[in-house]
């Protein structure tokens, strides 16, 4: 359908939240821990409703849209900042579904869904900053959002969907966003859905840089699906013979996203590990869902040491692909992958010149694999890693700026599974974590040091594992500029939490609690901090603070007591099943 182009300005786009609140109370509120976007709130706003659709049985049938920028804040392009409004209910059992946001050919969002409730339902509403992507929205283009939904005997779950977007106009007081001059994408290039690819095998796409390119950043989406949705529980080959058949995925925890350029290693990333709100207990992500959940974490890279090559005029071959620390880096089936580069030209048209003058980038990680199994049958694996790449280029621009660029990545993994009790218990203590810094003439220019530790246990309370408890606790500690036009920020969130499942012939039921600490800065100084903790639906504390604390915040229902909660099939890691 083409959008509705009736265009309002006001300030207040979670009013479109608020009036959901007060038309059905009783309504689950289910929400993503993150900071509200760094725009500037007194400044004009303007909001254009892009797309509205329910998604039913949506399999392969994505929304498609014609977009058209607004005028009324000013002229496209002009504008202090972009943000995206994604409202949706849901009402019925489902199970998440992972929702993909495509404009002009780049993945500019990705998202899934929390699973809903029968009765009144859920409603949730998550606003995205995509103010990087303002070179894309300055012109008309296509728009699609590709959310597999499936209905059948079980699951009637259907997902009402509504996305505004909203322009916030530029001024003395709040001069036009930093941007690229252009947004190259790096996907499938499809007219009618997602444009993520599927890995393995590895994805591959000639482009053409402009030939007055100086600068050339990338940006990795990347997330694990089918039988890598829970990667960091796979074991290392050598000790998949020493459980039984049927319990685990092979080819390890270890993942690298890489992205090659003609072949050549010119960067990597080790992903953050996306618990979706179906995932091991779905009562531990209600109403709070897991830590990007609704905003899936992205990954930048500097690429221009290879400017000089990229400006020849030439089309040059741009892959991604998703390897193991495995003798034959192999993973299992999938991951979705996709990216953009965001090039800055020179003010001359003149082709940028230079060379490579170092490269030190081996194909894969160093990795080793360790472990034991006891004579009790217990089980102990431990897989670390370690990646560095460190790359330098002379480059000199049309106009005769030469740049000495000097790019490198110092990486760590670490991942120890243990399986305890005859298999009762399963353990996983996982940490990723490192440091990247591209330096342009010295000035520091792309810096991004992380750690993403992760801790799992899941314990069988019944032999068959149709009674269990799993308690989590998972940390994204990140320190990001990703590049000049891109405001950097520093983020630290813990993410404590427990839940119960049991099946019966009569449904399944549990609890959960939800524990978080949130805080945000960035280098505008802007601020937020929020504490917030649900127990079985209900948020029992929150507060928020910061300069980009909401002024009223949501008040949300309470239910009464409930213990325990009805939910739905959990999907567990590996090969493993309920009652089995």
């Amino acid at each position: 359908m083409l959008p509705q182009l009736s265009r309002f300005c006001k300030s207040a786009a979670t009013a479109l939240l608020l009036t959901s609140f007060a038309i059905r109370a009783a309504v689950l509120v289910d929400f993503q821990v993150a900071q509200p976007p760094p725009l500037p709130q007194d400044a004009k706003q303007c909001t254009v409703q892009i797309l509205q659709r329910t998604f039913g049985f949506s399999f392969g049938l994505a929304e498609v849209v014609e977009f058209t920028p607004p005028t009324d804040c000013g002229a496209p392009g002009s504008w202090a900042g972009i943000s995206l409004n994604f409202t949706v209910t849901s009402n019925g059992t489902q199970f998440d579904r992972l929702g993909i946001f495509t404009f002009q050919n780049v993945e500019i969002w990705r998202t899934s869904t929390p699973e809903p409730t029968r009765g009144d339902g859920i409603i949730w509403t998550y606003l995205k900053d995509v103010t990087r992507y303002t070179p894309l929205f300055s012109k008309p283009g296509t728009f699609i959002l590709q959310l597999d939904n499936l209905l059948q005997t079980g699951l009637d779950g259907q997902y009402a969907t509504t996305l505004h977007a909203t322009f916030f106009a530029s001024s003395p007081r709040h001069p036009p966003a930093l941007k690229a001059n252009q947004i190259i994408p790096v996907s499938t290039l499809a007219n009618n859905t997602g444009n993520d690819a599927s890995v393995p095998p590895v994805f591959s796409l000639n482009v053409t840089v402009p030939r007055n390119a100086v600068q050339v950043f990338a940006e990795l989406y990347a997330s694990g699906n089918g039988n890598e949705e829970f990667w960091y529980f796979n074991t290392a080959n050598q000790f998949v013979s020493a459980l039984p058949s049927g319990f685990t995925f092979g080819d390890g925890p270890f993942r690298e996203v890489r992205l090659l350029v003609d072949g050549r290693v010119a960067g990597v990333a080790l992903p953050y590990a996306v618990i979706f709100t179906g995932g091991i207990v779905p009562t531990a992500w209600r109403p709070i869902t897991s830590y990007g959940a609704l905003d899936l974490p992205t990954y930048f890279l500097d690429l221009t040491p290879f400017v000089p090559v990229l400006t020849d005029g030439n089309p040059h071959n741009i892959s991604l692909d998703v390897v193991s620390a495995e003798d034959d880096h192999a993973i299992n089936q999938n991951w979705f992958v996709s990216g953009n580069l965001q090039v800055v030209t020179d003010s001359s048209s003149k082709p940028t010149t230079g060379k490579i003058t170092k490269y030190e980038a081996s194909p894969f990680a160093v990795s080793k694999t360790t472990g034991s199994v006891g004579d009790n049958g217990d089980v102990n694996v431990t897989v670390a890693a370690t990646r560095s790449i460190h790359i330098e280029a002379e480059i000199t621009s049309g106009s005769g700026r030469k740049t000495r660029v000097v790019w490198s990545q110092n990486l760590r993994f670490s991942n120890t599974q243990e399986f305890l009790d005859d298999l009762s218990v399963q353990n996983v203590i996982q940490t990723a974590s490192g440091s990247s810094l591209s330096t342009h003439n010295g000035v520091p220019t792309l810096v991004d040091t992380f750690s993403f530790p992760l801790n799992i246990n899941i314990t069988n309370l019944t032999p068959d594992g149709s009674t269990f408890v799993a308690n989590f606790d998972h940390s994204y500690n990140r320190v990001s500029h990703p590049a000049p036009f891109i405001l950097g920020s520093t983020i630290r969130e813990r993410q404590l939490a427990t839940g119960f499942f049991h099946e019966a012939s009569t449904g399944n039921t549990g609890n959960g609690t939800n524990s978080n600490t949130f805080s945000y800065v960035d280098l505008a100084g802007n601020t937020f901090d929020r504490e917030v903790t649900a127990v079985d639906n209900n948020i029992t504390s929150d507060h928020q603070g910061g300069t980009l604390a909401p002024r009223n915040p949501v008040s949300f229902p309470h239910f009464g007591p409930q213990t325990p909660l009805i939910v739905t099939q959990p999907r567990l890691p590996g090969k493993r099943k309920i009652g089995n």
